[in-house]
């Protein structure tokens, strides 16, 4: 795979953060070190081993980046404090997820944890803060699969409670079926659609009767074959790939971790499977699982949360997407990924709360001024109690904006192409939905 150029100047960017931070009245935000007496420890927990390593990829990075523009100290009210992240692996397991969080608490004494990173690691970590009744921020899964999830009884409508301590931002399966059926009718099939859906948080959410695709496709006209939950990191796919050839599914949607999409992709080229359209979210986020297909992942589509054609900047430090695209690119000879932003956001969000807050040692307070956000950042605007989520999550969930996009290979590099922006009309598109080749 070629090395991305990007012309990035990695002195030039840290010295138009420092500028960015100044000319947003940052100097009000962070503070000289020599008088922070007193630390915020922030915990951050992300899955840096297991089969959803990929999320975690840009975290050093990230990490890093935010370190830098707090090395001062954070400056709340009229006290500097310096801050201090400690990173927890869940090993993309949810039993190490809440095992970490609850050391994050009780032994490392950290006032907020952030997390994102599907629902196997977001929800074990949020599920602790609320009972530990430790501020959280979460982020990078649908929101039902947060906030649904979570509650005691998830068929129960009328017995969902709003949560005290945990908010999460990201947009909802409402927005991903948008995009998909967007993308889908941009092109001539028979509406016959197969449907990978795992025997996990996101799979069961997806596939739900309810809330999921299901009755939506139903309603829009399509045919939609579930074979059923299987297990990740499965290495079979032959019933999968027979139901959908019997059902002629010309399209296959789901939403798997990137291996046992490789293994379906690949298993299905052998046995002569070959549909129209491939929409598949999580798996297709990444361009080194594409990148690994070669020249059978032209035109795979995915959900596209974040890119450096976003019309974003952060809030924190003033750096736009772009740049901070080019700056993980420069720093790692990889191609940016989409986690990059929302993870770059988490501390965005987490910095305007304390602000807000004035106390970092007051958890109701620092949860209260998180659920009372209004605050763009560089993925987009990010506003907890806003009408553009029922109602009965509105306390704990702000939504963010979701297009659809097709990986295209040029030369031997694949990138992403916007082709649908129904929903979020101030990403723009560059191009048009094309059927796999």
């Amino acid at each position: 795979m070629t090395r991305i150029k990007t012309g990035y100047d990695r002195r030039g960017i840290l010295q138009g953060m420092t500028g960015a931070i100044a000319a947003a009245g940052g100097m009000t935000l962070f503070g000289p070190a020599v008088h922070a007496a007193k630390t915020i420890k922030i915990g951050y927990v992300s899955p840096r081993s297991g089969p959803l390593a990929a999320f975690a990829e840009a975290d050093d990075f990230v990490l890093g980046e935010f370190r830098k523009a707090a090395k001062d100290g954070l400056k709340l009210g009229s006290q500097v404090y310096q801050v201090e992240i400690i990173t927890k692996d869940s090993q993309s397991n949810p039993n190490r997820a809440a095992e970490v969080t609850k050391e994050l608490i009780t032994r490392d004494n950290v006032g907020l944890v952030l997390v994102g990173a599907t629902p196997e690691t977001n929800n074990p970590v949020s599920t602790q803060c609320e009972l530990e009744q430790i501020p959280c921020i979460s982020t990078v899964a649908p929101w039902q699969t947060n906030f649904i999830a979570r509650q005691a009884n998830p068929g129960d409508p009328k017995s969902w409670k709003p949560f005290d301590y945990t908010f999460h931002y990201f947009w909802g399966l409402e927005d991903v079926i948008g995009v998909f059926t967007g993308m889908w009718n941009q092109v001539a099939t028979n509406k016959s659609v197969g449907a990978l859906f795992p025997n996990d948080g996101d799979g069961n959410a997806w596939g739900d009767k309810v809330v999921g695709f299901p009755p939506v496709l139903a309603k829009q006209g399509f045919t939609l074959t579930d074979p059923g939950r299987f297990q990740n990191l499965t290495d079979d796919f032959s019933a999968q790939i027979s139901a959908f050839r019997g059902a002629d599914a010309e399209i296959v949607t789901g939403v798997v971790i990137p291996p046992d999409f490789t293994t379906f992709w690949n298993q299905s080229r052998q046995k002569g499977y070959k549909p129209k359209v491939v929409s598949v979210a999580k798996a297709l986020l990444f361009p080194t699982t594409v990148q690994a297909l070669g020249k059978s992942g032209h035109n795979i589509s995915t959900e596209v949360w974040w890119t450096p054609n976003h019309p974003y900047k952060s809030s924190l430090t003033g750096i736009s997407a772009a740049d901070l695209a080019k700056g993980y690119e420069q720093a790692s000879g990889k191609p940016w990924t989409q986690p990059i932003g929302f993870v770059h956001s988490l501390f965005e969000v987490a910095v305007d709360a304390l602000k807000r807050s004035q106390d970092p040692s007051d958890g109701a307070a620092l949860a209260k001024a998180i659920g009372a956000t209004k605050l763009d950042t560089v993925v987009g605007p990010i506003a907890f109690g806003s009408d553009k989520v029922p109602p009965f999550a509105a306390k704990n969930i702000a939504k963010t904006p979701l297009v659809g996009g097709q990986w295209r290979l040029d030369g031997d590099k694949y990138n992403i192409v916007i082709v649908e922006n129904g929903q979020a009309p101030q990403i723009p598109v560059a191009g048009k939905m094309q059927i796999l080749s």
